[in-house]
């Protein structure tokens, strides 16, 4: 009894470090919400490069980031201390901003940019990873915690794309770039100032971890279906902007708004599902994002007036916000005692997703229209569901 009393204030309390984490969970997702949106418009109109090479762009910067950000969660896991290592990131990431910020040469952008931005968003998986041992050694309730970081980046998800294109707009791609490299440069002061210091990042004993068992199969199937799922999200955000102004001729303005409220109702959608995943478990959920995913990029096929896009923004919240949200757990679960390797595999489904959406966004735009694109995602989501539907629970 004593136990569940002091868990339940835990959970009822924040202290100093969780607090922390919540802030920096927030800070890391706008220093992302500031670029990723509107990085498609900024290599065409500032850097003045056509849709394939905007493409490239991003498979190129994907492979960078699985490079470095598995090097660094493998190493992390084993001996390194995750706080200095996400420090080191955010200081660099701010460095990548600070380039983008002055640099208008592709190529020195796609070699030394993309490297600098790749340690900066690695940032984030590691501060997951950090927060996974310290829930466990606080006697947290693991998943509850994991989706309210969640929901924090999904927060900054909320203000960073209309305040991205609103900088980018009304200020300039520098004075937003430099904003980004503001944001980072406050995440590393958090991080230095009260994040725990871990060296050796091992897992408690007293939750109820399971002996390691051969989940290769398992983990490979939701690597590809979480890899399919991000690639459809990606082919969207680096798609939809183009496709709202040149396309559909509509405001700019709208193409943020879409990702602002897309990212605000992932909010309660992630506390929901992390509420839930206990009782339905972490399957379930999968399958009901995978299928919300099908319907919205469905959805896109046929409706092109703005107050109908804005209206299946809903099934596209259900669909990245259960997928950021247990994608993650779901991957630690079945990799238990590797919170980094396992964060950093999750993540690494998302540059895999960045590689196939860069390459089919950039020729399929290049060569047919930005609604073709579209089609794509559908295609990557349908098959998506197949492999979800193989995967067990943890």
């Amino acid at each position: 009894m004593t136990v569940s009393t002091t868990t339940a204030r835990r959970l009822r309390l924040p202290d100093m470090t969780s607090s922390a984490f919540l802030i920096i969970a927030f800070l890391t997702g706008i220093a992302g919400a500031l670029q990723t949106p509107t990085l498609s418009l900024f290599l065409t109109t500032e850097v003045k490069v056509s849709p394939f090479m905007v493409g490239l762009f991003f498979t190129g910067s994907a492979v960078m980031g699985i490079f470095v950000s598995q090097f660094l969660g493998g190493w992390s896991d084993k001996k390194g201390d995750r706080k200095t290592l996400i420090l080191f990131c955010c200081l660099l990431g701010a460095l990548g901003c600070v380039l983008f910020a002055f640099n208008r040469s592709y190529f020195i952008l796609l070699l030394v940019g993309v490297l600098l931005t790749s340690f900066g968003s690695t940032a984030n998986p590691q501060m997951f990873a950090l927060a996974r041992e310290h829930a466990d050694k606080t006697g947290r309730e693991a998943v509850m915690f994991s989706s309210i970081l969640r929901a924090q980046v999904s927060l900054a998800w909320v203000v960073g794309p209309p305040l991205a294109f609103a900088l980018a707009l009304g200020f300039g791609f520098t004075f937003m770039y430099c904003a980004a490299a503001v944001a980072f440069i406050l995440c590393g002061i958090m991080v230095r100032a009260f994040l725990p210091s871990m060296p050796k990042a091992m897992l408690t004993t007293a939750g109820p971890l399971e002996a390691p068992r051969n989940n290769r199969r398992d983990t490979l199937m939701l690597f590809i279906a979480c890899s399919l799922m991000w690639a459809a999200n990606s082919i969207y955000l680096i798609n939809m902007p183009l496709y709202v102004v040149k396309e559909l001729h509509l405001s700019s303005k709208l193409a943020g708004m879409l990702m602002g409220i897309a990212a605000c109702l992932e909010i309660p959608t992630m506390l929901v599902a992390g509420y839930l995943a206990r009782q339905l478990g972490k399957r379930l959920l999968m399958r009901f994002a995978v299928i919300c995913g099908v319907l919205f990029y469905g959805s896109l096929m046929f409706f092109t007036g703005p107050a109908t896009l804005i209206a299946i923004q809903l099934l596209n919240a259900l669909f990245i916000g259960i997928l950021a949200g247990i994608g993650m757990l779901y991957f630690q679960d079945l990799m238990p005692g590797q919170a980094g390797a396992a964060t950093t595999l999750f993540t690494n489904s998302t540059r895999a997703g960045w590689i196939l959406a860069g390459s089919l966004a950039g020729l399929v735009a290049q060569f047919a229209s930005y609604y073709a694109v579209f089609y794509a995602a559908l295609a990557m989501v349908v098959v998506s569901v197949f492999c979800i539907w193989r995967v067990r629970e943890a």
